[in-house]
């Protein structure tokens, strides 16, 4: 059976040690646990920075979209720093740009930003860009054709659209939610000649599941578990 590898969700954070999400700090714990990669955010800056951060706002702090650079707490990485943190390992880019949200880029340039700069450290073999907004993943295309592309998929899309539509938009990786996940849709996914890295797995017999299938990648809050019930550990 092939390896499933393990991606830990926006690193592996342990808030009684101080570890937040989506820091260099908590990808560093995903890499000790036995994380073979991790899944992470970025929002674009007023002035064009990849900030690592899930929301679209900083609690305290205000929307990153209306922040500089160096109006960000500390903690919130940018993405140069969190990929040479990250050598070794593969890295997930979600990027955060959706019609509705604050600081939605219709021009797509955080998508382009990425692109080059997974192209300008040599990454296209060890990343994946993600998005649940196709038109941010034809710009990651348009910009650099070798960087990977994956289209993520929430609980309410039509499983019978998932490969479809990934495919029509040049993607090289389907990341479905767990609910959707079935032996059909991997088995349909493959044949196409795309990977599968579902989220979010935090259940061991999910786990299990999904392994038997013969997705390539769980994407969970607990690095721990998966690595101990793929018997990786």
């Amino acid at each position: 059976m092939p390896i499933t590898a393990v991606q830990a969700h926006r690193g592996s954070p342990d808030a009684a040690a101080g570890i937040r999400e989506n820091t260099v700090a908590a990808f560093l714990r995903a890499r000790r646990l036995g994380a073979d990669g991790v899944e992470l955010d970025v929002r674009l800056t007023r002035d064009g920075g990849l900030a690592v951060h899930h929301d679209p706002a900083i609690a305290g702090v205000g929307p990153i979209c209306e922040l500089g650079a160096g109006e960000l707490p500390e903690y919130v990485p940018f993405l140069p720093e969190v990929l040479e943190a990250c050598a070794g390992l593969t890295v997930n880019i979600e990027i955060k740009n959706l019609p509705g949200e604050p600081g939605y880029d219709p021009g797509e340039h955080m998508a382009a930003a990425v692109a080059h700069l997974v192209v300008d450290r040599g990454r296209t073999s060890s990343v994946v860009v993600s998005s649940f907004w196709p038109d941010t993943l034809d710009a990651v295309h348009r910009t650099a054709p070798d960087v990977p592309t994956g289209l993520l998929v929430a609980q309410w899309f039509d499983p019978a659209d998932c490969v479809p539509v990934a495919l029509s938009h040049s993607c090289t990786a389907l990341h479905p939610d767990v609910s959707l996940a079935s032996e059909a849709l991997v088995a349909e996914a493959h044949v196409a000649g795309l990977s599968v890295a579902t989220w979010t797995v935090n259940l061991p017999g999910q786990v299990e599941s999904l392994a038997g299938m013969g997705v390539d990648t769980v994407i969970t809050d607990d690095v721990p578990m998966a690595v101990s019930v793929l018997g990786q550990g």
